[in-house]
């Protein structure tokens, strides 16, 4: 089985409803969910994008056979000015909610002091 993982503020996870699909806030603007293929392309994003970001993160480890939603491996789209080159490739982007059932493992996420993502 090979897994995709996507990152989410934590209230955000545990807030939301128990038996209920998950989407991030960011659905509604971009239309799909964004996920890595990798657990270090996922800590590299974090890094990049929500270093200055406040709270506390969760990692969901997801299983793509699990999902009812499409699923595509898709270029990054264009980034910030100055954010470097791309981390990967290709991302796995999900057109839909994130079925609780295609949710293998959800680990809290590491920070340093600085507020760099350190790991799980």
């Amino acid at each position: 089985m090979e897994l995709i993982y996507h990152l989410a503020p934590a209230a955000r996870w545990h807030s939301w409803p128990a038996h209920t699909a998950y989407l991030p806030a960011e659905f509604a603007a971009d239309g799909f969910v964004h996920c890595t293929g990798e657990r270090a392309t996922m800590l590299a994003v974090a890094n990049r994008f929500y270093r200055t970001a406040p709270g506390d993160f969760v990692m969901l480890e997801i299983d793509p056979a699990r999902l009812s939603a499409p699923l595509r491996w898709e270029p990054p789209a264009d980034p910030a000015p100055n954010a470097g080159p791309p981390l990967a490739a290709l991302f796995p982007h999900i057109y839909g909610p994130i079925d609780r059932a295609a949710i293998v493992v959800v680990h809290p996420v590491l920070r340093a002091e600085n507020g760099g993502f350190v790991g799980w």
